[in-house]
């Protein structure tokens, strides 16, 4: 059983700055170009600006995002393996659109079919995995829908796995910029999402190079993922994640007119937000907490324990938010411990709503008490009773 200890700490406003709210801002006369777009933070869900960001809308290859969301999870569940081989169907060649131009009967190495999906947006890629993991991409879009659900996307409906129009599929800025937030919750997919160029390898010896989509994977500061998408009827659209220092920020551009323009009204929308805004770091994973844990059989009855990961708040530069912390300690811990052992958590609340928290873990080694040490100690109490 675990209990709450020691405290609650309250940190008032030092400024005339106001709370950071989960809600969207005002314009301020800030606008997009597209049909729909959708701005937001990444850790706190703050959400920068809108528009039209529920309207049912197609989104191309952006639908890839959800299928890559569950070929990791499968991944990071034992189900799929990075080095696995596939062996590609006549129905995954046969793909049109963006492709690799995959070999029907071929073996290749799930990382290469993955790398080609984010890097290349390869339909046959997407459907080689879908295939995989579902045995037909008929079972895999149920996947996806259910997957929907669950996020509580109302307005996203799956009918393929690459984004090839269909009248009964469709999603939104908001959707989208979900699902990609979802998505960046697996590291290994920055291992693929910031390679700019690279190539796939063929059965028969030949190669085909791969060129990142996502322009702005190499010429905006900070920008180490997302999606492209175009077809005829969702014109050109872009998901995209940027980050710097400690804020990261998620962007979705749908209808948009050009290629150039998507990647324009996202960079402009991320330099809007990098500029008015950042993530304040409140609680410092390099600094101990205020209060001391008590330790059972312990040389030191009390120890210092720190943050796991950096606790931060989103707000506009020049604020000082107010929130307050609560301390968990793990029931009955006993030394020794181990350095980087969990012995609680610390909560951080923002309008006492929990905003983020992290483990605490011990900085160093805990010794447990001698029997030397015992004595010292009762020997000192005596003394001070004495």
């Amino acid at each position: 059983m675990k209990r709450i200890i020691f405290f609650v700490l309250s940190v008032l406003l030092l400024s005339s700055g106001t709370l950071v709210k989960k809600t969207a801002l005002a314009d301020e006369g800030f606008t997009t170009t597209g049909k729909s777009a959708y701005l937001m933070d990444y850790d706190s869900g703050y959400v920068i600006y809108t528009k039209n960001e529920n309207e049912r809308l197609p989104i191309a290859s952006m639908t890839k995002i959800m299928l890559l969301d569950i070929v990791f999870e499968s991944i990071e569940k034992g189900k799929l393996a990075l080095d696995d081989y596939i062996t590609i169907s006549e129905n995954a060649k046969s793909m049109g659109g963006s492709q690799v131009f995959l070999q029907a009967g071929g073996k290749y190495q799930v990382k290469d079919i993955i790398k080609s999906v984010i890097i290349a947006s390869a339909n046959d890629a997407s459907v080689a995995l879908a295939e995989e993991i579902a045995g037909s991409e008929a079972d895999f879009v149920i996947m996806m829908n259910e997957k929907a659900k669950n996020m509580g996307l109302n307005n996203t409906l799956f009918s393929n796995c690459t984004g090839l129009p269909k009248p009964t599929q469709y999603s939104s800025a908001k959707d989208v910029a979900i699902m990609l937030k979802s998505l960046l919750r697996h590291k290994n997919y920055f291992d693929y999402s910031k390679i700019w160029l690279d190539e796939i390898s063929h059965p028969d010896g030949s190669v085909t190079t791969l060129t990142n989509t996502n322009k702005l994977s190499r010429f905006y500061e900070g920008c180490d993922g997302g999606k492209t998408g175009f077809t005829s009827q969702s014109k050109f659209c872009l998901a995209a994640t940027a980050k710097r220092g400690d804020t990261r920020l998620i962007a979705v551009t749908i209808g948009e007119e050009s290629s150039k323009q998507r990647f324009a009204n996202v960079s402009n929308m991320f330099n809007m937000a990098f500029s008015k805004y950042a993530s304040k770091v409140v609680i410092d994973k390099a600094l101990a907490i205020e209060q001391k844990m008590p330790i059972i059989g312990a040389k030191d009855e009390e120890i210092n324990v720190f943050p796991a990961k950096n606790l931060t708040i989103f707000c506009k530069k020049g604020e000082k938010p107010e929130y307050t912390v609560s301390v968990r300690q793990n029931n009955k811990l006993r030394a020794p411990l181990k350095k980087g052992q969990v012995v609680g958590e610390i909560t951080l609340y923002v309008n006492g709503v929990e905003y983020a928290k992290t483990n605490l873990i011990t900085s160093c080694d805990v010794e447990a008490a001698t029997f030397g040490d015992c004595y010292k100690k009762a020997a000192g109490n005596w003394q001070i009773a004495g």
